[in-house]
């Protein structure tokens, strides 16, 4: 798939429940490939700050981003760990930037 928009979701998470954030991130793996999107990475606290994550996922178009979304929905895998994120609340704040690459002209 080709790459034109990527979705980077910024993660504020409860420093104190990283594992349980880990353990979200790590379920995302297999669901968001088998949903559409090109997963490029979840990324965890390493040095510095301690309660920001990232995620970056990408499409070929919005239209596919929305697609994307719409099956996830649908899913039972995802929708239960969207409910696990929300019943151990590690999650604190969530927020999507849709990006693209700057190529060589």
């Amino acid at each position: 798939m080709s790459q034109n928009v990527v979705c980077c979701i910024r993660y504020v998470i409860d420093p104190y429940k990283q594992a349980d954030f880990e353990e979200y991130a790590r379920t995302w793996l297999t669901i968001i490939p088998l949903m559409g999107g090109e997963l490029l990475g979840y990324f965890m606290p390493h040095e510095g700050t301690n309660n920001v994550a990232l995620a970056m996922i990408g499409f070929e178009c919005l239209a596919s981003y929305e697609t994307y979304r719409g099956r996830l929905r649908q899913d039972a895998a995802a929708m239960a760990n969207f409910r696990f994120a929300q019943e151990k609340t590690f999650i604190l704040e969530e927020t999507r930037t849709f990006l693209r690459a700057v190529k060589k002209t």
